[in-house]
Order: C-alpha cells, then sequence, then structure tokens
C-alpha cells in the first residue's frame, strides 16, 4: 500500500474534534426515539428518556461500589435491560465490559474471568450457583451486583453488594460522564475455537461507534432496510455474543423500539414477536429452524408474516429459507466473526435480483452477500495473491476495516497469526462473483480432501438439508486409509419415529452427481441419524465435539 503526504491544514485554537464515545450513540437515540420503549420480557418497559436516567444511575452504583476507569466489569445476565444499561454505563465511565458466555463450562468461565483480570461483576440469580463455585479463585474481584426478576429470598455464600433495582432507585439520575481518548478499550469477550483457551477479543469505543454507524447504514439500504425508529427490534443472538452483533447499539443510534426477551424460550420469544409485533430480530440458523418449528408457527395458530430475520453465524441453507418464506419470514445473510466486531458483508440484492421472484432471489439471499462501506474485503490463494471474482475460484477470505479488532488480549503469537501481512485472516474459505457477492465455502478446517480433491462441507449440509424427512445435517471428514478422508453425514430426521433410509438420502444426493453439482467422491462415506447434533455455546455446530464423539 502506497503512501502520500496531503497537506494538512491546522484547526484554529478554539476548535475542537471531539472523540467518538459511546455515550454519543445513546444521545442520538434519546433524541430520535420519542416515545419508543425498552421492553423486557413481559415484565416491564419505560421509554428511552428514563433508559438514559437508568444509564446514568447505574454509572453511579458503579462508582459507589469502587469502579473506575480502566477497570473491567464483568456480566453474567440473560437478554435483559439491565445488560442494555451495561452496555453504555460501564464504557461511558472508562471501564472495560466483560460480557461473559454463560454457556460455557464453569472452568472455562473461570478461566475467562481470571485472565480478563475482572474487577467487578453484575450476575443474575440463575449465574449465582455458578460463581459461587469460583469466587474464592477469583480473589481480584471487588463485589457481586444481584440481577434479578423478583423480589424474592436468596440463599447465597456469594458476597453480594446488593439488588440491582434496589441501589439503582438510590442513585441521582444525572451522571458527569467524562472525556477520554477515543481509542480506550470499551469491550470485552472471548471467543473459542478449536484448540486452547478461549481467545479475549476487545474493541474500541472508536471502533464501536465506526462499526454501529456503518451497521445502521446497511441497515437502512435500499432493498434491505431492516431497521429504523419506526421498527421494533429484538435480539435472538446472546448479548455476550459480540455485542449481539453490534445491533443494540445500531437500534439505540437510531430509536428503534427494543424488546429483551431475557432466557431464550420458545413459547416467551413467539409471544413476544406476536404481542410487540417485532418487525426485526437476528439469530443463528439453529434457532430459526427452532422457531420455525415451533408448533404455534408450524401450525398456523401464530402467524409471523412480515418478520424480517438476518441470519449468521453459519450458512443459511436453501431449504431453511424457504420454509421461512412459506411462513412469511423473510430471511437474509450476513457474514463476520468475533474478531470483526462483527458485521462485513450482508446480502444487500442488486435490484434486477430484487425486483425478481422469490426462487430467482433464493441462492442469492443465501450468500454471505456484499462488503458493507469501509470493509476491504479479498479471497486470496496460498500465497496471498488475491483470486479473480469468477464464483469459482475458492480461497481464503481476508478483511481490512476500521473496527476489527486489533489483537487478541495477552496473546502475541495468536495475534501475529490472526493478523498476516497487514490482513485480518478469517480461516474461512470461499468465492467472489462477478458482482462481488461472497459465498462461503467452508472453514479451513472443515474442507475435506478426500483422494487429493477438495469437498465442501457446507455444500454436501445445504445439499442434504433439501432430502425429504431432513431437519438438520453436519458433515465432517473422517481418517480414511485409502483416500485420505471420506465425508460422513450426522441426520436430523424430521420424524424420530420415522428417519429416511441412508440409502434413500443417498438416491437423493446422486441426482446432484448427474447434475454436475457435486462429484461423486463427495458423496458421503456414511450417514447416522441422531436425534440432536452437538451445538456451540452460541449455536453453531460443533464440528469439534462431532469430531472427538464419532
Amino acid at each position: 500500500m502506497t503512501t502520500v503526504n496531503p497537506k494538512i491544514l491546522p484547526p484554529t485554537p478554539s476548535a475542537t474534534n471531539p472523540p467518538l464515545l459511546i455515550g454519543e450513540l445513546l444521545e442520538s437515540g434519546v433524541r430520535m426515539a420519542g416515545d419508543n420503549q425498552i421492553v423486557y420480557r413481559d415484565l416491564g418497559r419505560h421509554d428511552y428518556r428514563r433508559f438514559r436516567e437508568r444509564v446514568h444511575q447505574l454509572a453511579h452504583l458503579l462508582t459507589a461500589r469502587g469502579v473506575r476507569a480502566g477497570d473491567v466489569v464483568a456480566v453474567l445476565d440473560w437478554d435483559s435491560h439491565r445488560y442494555l444499561e451495561a452496555f453504555f454505563a460501564v464504557p461511558m465511565l472508562g471501564a472495560i465490559l466483560h460480557t461473559v458466555n454463560v454457556r460455557l463450562s464453569p472452568e472455562q468461565i473461570h478461566y475467562t474471568m481470571e485472565h480478563a483480570e475482572d474487577d467487578f461483576v453484575l450476575v443474575h440469580r440463575d449465574f449465582v450457583p455458578l460463581l459461587e463455585g469460583l469466587h474464592e479463585r477469583l480473589p481480584r474481584i471487588r463485589g457481586y451486583l444481584l440481577c434479578q426478576e423478583e423480589e424474592a429470598p436468596l440463599d447465597a455464600t456469594l458476597p453480594l453488594v446488593g439488588e440491582y433495582e434496589a441501589l439503582l432507585a438510590e442513585q441521582p439520575r444525572h451522571y458527569d460522564f467524562p472525556t477520554f481518548d477515543e481509542n480506550a478499550v470499551a469491550t470485552l469477550f472471548y471467543t473459542t475455537g478449536t484448540t486452547g483457551n478461549p481467545k479475549g477479543v476487545y474493541f474500541t469505543h472508536r471502533q464501536l461507534v465506526l462499526h454501529t454507524l456503518t451497521e445502521a447504514s446497511t441497515f437502512q439500504a435500499p432493498g434491505f432496510e431492516l431497521l429504523d425508529r419506526d421498527k421494533v427490534y429484538m435480539p435472538i443472538t446472546p448479548m455476550f455474543h459480540v455485542h449481539a452483533w453490534g445491533v443494540p447499539y445500531t437500534a439505540t443510534l437510531l430509536g428503534a423500539t427494543q424488546v429483551y426477551p431475557g432466557r431464550y424460550e420458545p413459547e416467551m420469544l413467539v409471544r413476544l414477536l406476536v404481542s410487540e409485533k417485532v418487525d426485526f430480530s437476528h439469530c443463528v440458523p439453529t434457532l430459526l429452524g427452532m422457531v420455525v418449528g415451533a408448533e404455534p408457527v408450524a401450525s398456523g395458530r401464530v402467524d409471523l408474516s412480515g418478520w424480517k430475520l438476518l441470519i449468521g453465524g453459519s450458512p443459511l441453507t436453501q431449504a431453511l429459507a424457504r420454509r421461512a418464506h412459506e411462513l412469511g419470514i423473510d430471511t437474509r445473510s450476513a457474514y463476520g466473526m468475533s474478531e470483526t466486531c462483527p458485521l462485513l458483508t450482508a446480502t444487500m440484492l442488486p435490484r434486477d435480483i430484487d425486483e425478481a421472484d422469490f426462487e430467482t432471489q433464493l441462492p442469492w439471499r443465501c450468500k454471505a452477500g456484499l462488503p458493507i462501506p469501509l470493509v476491504h474485503l479479498q479471497v486470496v490463494d496460498e500465497s496471498g495473491t488475491p483470486l479473480p471474482r469468477d464464483g469459482e475460484s475458492v480461497g481464503e477470505v481476508r478483511v481490512r476495516a476500521p473496527w476489527l479488532t486489533q489483537a487478541y488480549f495477552k496473546e502475541t503469537t495468536r495475534s501475529e497469526e490472526l493478523w498476516r501481512d497487514g490482513w485480518l485472516h478469517t480461516g474461512d474459505v470461499a468465492t467472489l462473483d462477478e458482482r462481488g457477492f461472497l459465498q462461503i465455502r467452508d472453514r479451513i478446517k472443515d474442507v475435506i480432501k478426500t483422494g487429493g480433491e477438495w469437498v465442501s462441507s457446507l455444500e454436501l449440509e445445504n445439499l442434504i438439508t433439501q432430502c425429504p424427512g431432513v431437519a438438520e445435517v453436519a458433515v465432517i471428514g473422517v481418517p480414511d486409509e485409502q483416500w485420505g478422508e471420506r465425508p460422513a453425514a450426522l441426520v436430523v430426521p424430521t420424524d424420530l419415529n420415522a428417519p429416511p433410509a441412508s440409502d434413500e438420502v443417498l438416491a437423493f444426493l446422486k441426482r446432484f452427481v448427474s447434475e454436475g453439482r457435486i462429484n461423486r467422491w463427495a458423496l458421503p462415506s456414511s450417514i447416522r441419524f441422531v436425534d440432536e447434533i452437538p451445538k456451540t455455546s452460541v449455536g453453531k455446530l460443533d464440528k469439534k465435539r462431532i469430531r472427538q464423539e464419532i
């Protein structure tokens, strides 16, 4: 990359250049929102003005308990209005918000809290027993603040400093927040990989503000139009997972009505979707499958038509997108990863595709989409040479954008592996077509090499899910003496009592061999029917565990 030295003119002595801080997102949202609400389950609601007051009160509460700039405040809670308040209050103090993945094992949670150097903790009463077994091994933590829905006695040995709502009510409703460098760390969370301990991923105020502004512009793009002030938003991606893809920040900036479902319970999710008239959500394909398979939805007793869903985490299959469409649900895809804050691409359809019928749109909706503004994305070969945009040349995705994590927390070697040659390497294998659309083919570690030929596990999964009687599938490579690896499939049938035969699935796949969609060596050597497929803590197929157990 060439650099030049353009003219830079000095500002007048009285001019200011305010830093990009998260607090500005909140203030903009309050101005935009009017009487729009922040809703928590069926238990409570308040408008944006009260939301801002509660953020200020939480800042007073934390300050009174000794939290200072640079401290790390951990949160273990379900998706709630409290969590949203912590999204703002903690970083606005200059402290760091650690969103703890409550679905990790106790030992992994202990590792992340110790590694993050947590100083103070907000904990929902559901997770108090977990922390009771860990707090003696976390001597750095100075206090635990209890979060709960109802006042009820709690027999706990955890040294709690009090209850969230009770202490919040005692605090002033205005806090004079400090101004500081926009490059200060705002958030920290941990992502799991195939090997080693979870890795700490952190983002600055500047990065989060720029990601929010770009995500907002993307969500309002023509033909996409997912979110604005007049929409009702409900996340179905945990708030501990990349800030729920950053959308709570974006929804706040836009002043949209926000609905937080607490613990993910199918009945409650469906009830809130209907009662609050939710327009937009985001989730992994597994959760979409759970919603469309829920009896009230599948039977037609509940109408979800008009609901827009952004799908990420794993590729959206055509079979699932078609099923959602039959129910009136508008699905689109997006792509990113924990290290990228996360949004990199989205399926903003070209005008001719957007105006076409659904069957024409379907394969486009299931692609990863176009790079959003400010994202530079390449698909490269092993030498780092960009590959042609022909929709066929397969290579690794590498990216640059202003909001990518600059390193893993306290992980020098892994950080350099992530950032090779000045690009963030995603570890994903993909193609780019002539229109610039990204199509994820696989994770590098999940590509199957059989007899010297590469087979995409994702492509096989997409095809097998189209077979009648198949609800869910995972494909991995298993060792083979003759071919090196062979594909193997785990299949969850739609009817556990009457699964299709393996030969039926193979016969279905052979159609695609005849059509030239796949090669004969891509046919799985084994197909096992199971009641469920292991998932990661964020609902993705857990192929690491599948390989261990198969």
